[in-house]
């Protein structure tokens, strides 16, 4: 169903399973054990905290996988390309959620904090609407953030505007945060307005 391997200009994108993904360094990411602190900043927008056990990690792998062996969802580790800066390291997690009654597909993403600010959530969105539009044939991609989170507003307002889309609006009261139910940003596009944006 879906591809094990995407590879764009910049990025590898591959599938998140524990054949690809060392559990003990993906937890050590997760769970800031070198005292960064980075994933606290990393995660403050999302419904998920740092890892506080090796097991989350496990489990966070095992519901990749099982996800994908279900068509619920492809999640890919993110890595720079050959000639990048961090090349081959382990950059993030790209998703593509389909809801197949719906023929749509949402898009979730995050980032080490190293590797902010390059471009990698557009390339990486891009890829992943191909995968949606060409090989799934879905009506539409969505993708939403925190009401609050300004990066990934200003991230996602680029690569929707590049390829067509546009925000649907605010929808309050939408997702758990910890204590809390957040509003988020909801923005769409559709195959038509894909195909024209880039010419397919």
């Amino acid at each position: 169903m879906f591809p094990e391997r995407i590879e764009t200009d910049r990025l590898v994108l591959e599938r998140l399973c524990h054949e690809n993904v060392d559990l003990q360094a993906f937890y050590r990411i997760c769970s800031d054990a070198d005292g960064s602190a980075e994933m606290d900043e990393v995660t403050q927008y999302m419904p998920w905290e740092p890892h506080t056990t090796i097991n989350e990690s496990k489990e966070f792998i095992d519901g990749a996988e099982k996800r994908w062996n279900e068509d619920e969802s492809a999640d890919y580790a993110i890595r720079p390309a050959d000639g990048e800066d961090g090349a081959g390291e382990f950059a993030g997690v790209g998703s593509l959620h389909p809801d197949w009654d719906r023929r749509t597909g949402g898009l979730g993403t995050w980032l080490r904090k190293r590797f902010w600010g390059r471009g990698y959530s557009g390339e990486r969105a891009a890829a992943l609407m191909e995968l949606a539009f060409e090989r799934l044939d879905l009506e539409v991609v969505a993708v939403t953030h925190h009401a609050d989170n300004e990066k990934s507003k200003r991230a996602i307002e680029k690569y929707i505007e590049a390829h067509g889309g546009r925000c649907d609006g605010r929808l309050r009261n939408w997702v758990p945060y910890g204590d809390e139910v957040a509003d988020e940003y909801r923005y769409t596009i559709t195959q038509s307005e894909y195909r024209e944006a880039t010419g397919d």
